[in-house]
């Protein structure tokens, strides 16, 4: 495989990033999302860095996956957990290592910055393929459930 450039996304990123979110929402849990509004909540995240940053890999000029972070203050830690989310990787890429390769530049990234704690990530309940390709990279399964109330 040519070689993978891996960083942070950049405003010209966001059609793209979009779109694999509303690939990866209709694969992994059968949904629908709506275009203006993912469209404007990668642009918020891109232009926010106080919310996160997406990471995107690139080869030969082309964005073939990405994955967002956003941050969760540990006040047990005095730290902030970067939460992996909106993770996709075009799946004429996929079992490349291209997914490990990212993980492995976020976990570079974190080990750099002091505020860092840890790092977190949800996993669908039936994606067996992506809780294999976590557990391979070192994360383990913790004793929460997760809780949501939506607006």
């Amino acid at each position: 495989m040519t070689e993978v450039l891996y960083r942070q996304a950049r405003e010209s990123d966001a059609a793209t990033i979009a779109q694999f979110n509303e690939r990866m929402a209709l694969e992994t849990e059968d949904k629908v999302l709506a275009p203006d509004t993912i469209r404007q909540g990668v642009t918020t995240v891109i232009s926010s860095p106080d919310l996160g940053f997406y990471m995107v890999a690139e080869i030969d000029g082309q964005v073939v996956a990405c994955l967002g972070i956003t941050y969760e203050w540990s006040d047990w830690r005095n730290g902030l957990f970067w939460w992996i989310q909106s993770v996709f990787v075009h799946e004429d890429f996929r079992a490349r290592g291209v997914f490990s390769g990212m993980y492995s530049e976020v976990k570079t990234l974190a080990r750099r910055d002091r505020r860092v704690c840890g790092i977190r990530l949800y996993v669908e309940k039936d994606n067996d393929t992506a809780y294999r390709t976590y557990v391979r990279l070192g994360m383990t399964e913790t004793e929460y459930r997760l809780m949501e109330e939506e607006f």
